[in-house]
Order: C-alpha cells, then structure tokens, then sequence
C-alpha cells in the first residue's frame, strides 16, 4: 500500500484537476514540512532540558589565580645619600603668650542689714536718753535741780552711714563700659607673674563717698601678691565716679570689682 505522503498518491489524487491550486503544492511538500518542523522542534527541546546544566557550569566556573614569584622580583637600589647636603631647617618656634587682662562685670555683694527699731514714744516720759538702759532710783537726788549742764544731752558727732544698696547706684564716668577699657587700658601684668604663669580673679572692694571718690579700697579675695598689688593699685587710681544717692541724697556706696588675670 502507497503511503499518502508519496508523490504517486498525490499524482492519483490530483489527476485530471487543476494542479495549480495550492493544496497541489502543499500536499506534494508535506512529507519536508514535516521533516522540517520535527527537527525544529527536537532542537529548542534539547536546549530546554539542557540549559540549567549549561547555566551551573557558567557559575561554578573556578577562579583563576595567577601566582606571582616576590622573593625572585629584583628591588631597585637605594637613592645614595649625598653628604654635601645640608640638613632640613628646624620648625619654627611657636609664639611667645601675651599677657591679656578680662574685666567681669562688678558683682554687688549682699544687702545691709536694716537698722534697729527705735522705741515708742511713750518709753521716753520721765526718762532722760542715754547710750544704754539703766533702771534708775526713785529715791535719788533730781538732777535738774543742780546747776550746769549736768542733764544735757552732748550731741556725738555724726558716723557716716555706709550703704551696699541704694536707690540710685554710683557710676563710672560713662558706664561700664568705660570701666571695662580703663581696667583693660591701665592693669599691667606683672612680669613674674607672668613668668610664672600665675593666673586668676582678685576681688577689689572700696568705698565711694559722697564726692564720688574712690576710698578704703582692698582686696577681698586675692589670688597672688603680685596679682592683688596691681589690682589694687588700678583701683585706687580709678577717676572720680558719680555719687550714688539715698532719698535724693548723696551718699556712701560699698561697691566691689572683680579683675580676672588670664595668659593668652
């Protein structure tokens, strides 16, 4: 029996039609087209089953290392060592400190204490004031009845009352500020001090009168002797400050100055 894909059945077939038609041609190729397809087909199934072994063997591909010899590797020389050279020139010694003088802001101390309470009125009938309190002897000799001015009172002189507080405080010609340069503009450092490297705050307190003049200035809290000296000796040559006042009164002002020695 004729296989349908030979040329002779296809001849029988197609005998006595017209054979220009296309199912001609595609009959009588068929048996290729087959063929054809059949090995593509095996082809992109063989790749298939193949490619995750193909795609292990690219990733477990082994590193190559490339040995090198350094023992073997020859060094070049050493540059000579010229001794006519002269040598590098030392560093450059560092700068000397200055002496620099910070002024703090003055610093008012505590408030004085409040005067004592006089006694009423009434205390005083029949009774002569003195410095202090005696209890007298009813049966005694009236001294009013003597001659002189037995019974006077003698007026004490009057002790200048000294304040730390007051209604209007003293001030330095022109302000703090003004004090800070003249502090910073006339304190010297001493040299041994600086020598030394001796640093620190003196406290300078004094007294401003009624005049506005600096008075019974001292060091409160001093750091060297030297540094106290100086401090002092700038205060007591301070110009003549604004008085401070007390009810619209001039008065004493105890007023504190704190001078800061520090090397920059």
């Amino acid at each position: 029996m004729a296989s349908i894909f030979s040329e002779n059945w296809t001849d029988i077939v197609f005998s006595g039609r017209n054979q220009e038609y296309g199912a001609f041609e595609l009959r009588r190729n068929s048996a290729r087209n087959v063929l054809i397809a059949c090995g593509i087909g095996v082809s992109f199934f063989a790749i298939g089953v193949s490619a995750p072994y193909i795609a292990s063997l690219l990733a477990e591909a082994p590193e190559v290392v490339v040995p090198m010899d350094f023992e073997n590797e020859a060094l070049p020389p050493p540059e000579p060592i010229d001794p006519t050279a002269p040598p590098p020139p030392p560093p450059p010694p560092p700068p000397p400190l200055q002496s620099t003088i910070k002024f703090v802001a003055p610093v008012i101390v505590e408030e004085v204490e409040p005067d004592e309470i006089p006694p009423a009125q009434e205390e005083f009938v029949d009774k002569t004031s003195a410095e202090t309190t005696v209890e007298g002897d009813p049966d005694g000799v009236d001294l009013s009845l003597l001659e002189g001015t037995g019974d006077k009172v003698i007026d004490e002189p009057e002790v200048e009352q000294v304040f730390r507080i007051v209604e209007q405080m003293p001030v330095f010609p022109g302000g703090d500020g003004e004090l800070q340069k003249y502090l910073a503009n006339n304190t010297k450092y001493p040299a041994v001090a600086r020598e030394n490297d001796i640093e620190g705050t003196v406290y300078v307190e004094f007294v401003i009168d009624k005049l506005g003049s600096v008075t019974k200035a001292k060091v409160v809290r001093g750091v060297d002797s030297y540094l106290d000296k100086e401090a002092l000796r700038v205060v007591k040559a301070m110009p003549q400050w604004k008085p401070g006042k007390q009810n619209g009164k001039e008065v004493s002002v105890t007023y504190t100055v704190p001078i800061k020695f520090v090397l920059q």
